[in-house]
């Protein structure tokens, strides 16, 4: 069962004010900035990739923070705006924990451990032989 990558509401509403402030600044943010901030503003589910994509962008970035006028609305800093484009601080936690589920999907759906417990792999009688 695909998992439900929907950003939620507050993460749509971050990446909105990001792409007004750019608009309003015009800086902060790349083209694949901008791409992901439409995505997260229409609510689209995004693939698995690219959640883990913004864990690493919020993970590279959050040095972004110590800027001056970060968090600044009247002067934002270029970083806040692009921090913004990608969903802001509920974009980061959403991420986050969409990335453990991912992963918890992912431990489900392999299949069972081949190995016995002296770490040898067990045969299992076959019609063929």
């Amino acid at each position: 069962m695909p998992a439900d990558n929907r950003p939620p509401a507050e993460v749509a509403s971050a990446a909105e004010k990001g792409l007004k402030l750019r608009a309003k600044f015009r800086r902060g943010g790349t083209t694949v900035g901008i791409a992901r901030a439409r995505d997260l503003q229409h609510r689209k589910s995004l693939s698995d990739l690219t959640v883990k994509r913004m864990v690493s962008y919020f993970a590279r970035h959050k040095v972004d923070k110590r800027a001056e006028n970060f968090g600044s609305d009247e002067d934002p800093s270029t970083g806040y705006i692009a921090w913004l484009l990608w969903g802001g601080d509920a974009g980061q936690k959403w991420a986050e924990q969409q990335a453990k589920l991912i992963e918890a999907r992912k431990k489900d759906r392999r299949p069972p451990e081949r190995h016995g417990k002296d770490g040898n792999i067990q045969r299992h009688a076959s019609p063929h032989q």
